[in-house]
């Protein structure tokens, strides 16, 4: 299993009315480091050959993150089968180690020329779990 992470530092525009995170900004942290990710590691042609889309998304809410806290980003793909993969993304709070967020993401590869479900390649495959 290929791991990724990321940091971010809590800005102003991430807060929602109680001065936490959104969670609607935790969604968007999930889908660009899932997409960080896939650039990190698939070749130019894999990627102009094919493209992810989202199939259903199961957001943990475990702890609140507020202005200024420096939040870690973690994904790796758990299993992948057929046309799907099944991603992890875990946000922990730095330096405390608290998990923040742990949402669970089913992901479906598509034929970048012509929409459709593909199944995932071998090539594909390894990347994630090598």
């Amino acid at each position: 299993m290929t791991t990724f992470t990321q940091r971010i530092s809590v800005s102003f525009e991430d807060l929602d009315e109680l001065e936490h995170v959104n969670n609607v900004r935790y969604l968007f942290w999930v889908q660009e480091i899932a997409k960080a990710h896939w650039q990190s590691l698939a070749p130019e042609a894999l990627q102009q050959e094919y493209l992810w889309v989202v199939l259903s998304h199961y957001i943990e809410y475990k702890h609140s993150a507020v202005l200024g806290d420096v939040i870690e980003l973690k994904t790796y793909v758990e299993k992948s089968e057929g046309v799907t993969s099944v991603r992890i993304v875990e946000m922990f709070h730095v330096p405390s180690g608290k998990l923040v967020v742990k949402a669970t993401t089913n992901w479906c590869l598509l034929q970048a020329e012509t929409k459709r479900p593909a199944r995932i390649p071998q090539s594909i495959y390894q990347l994630f779990h090598n």
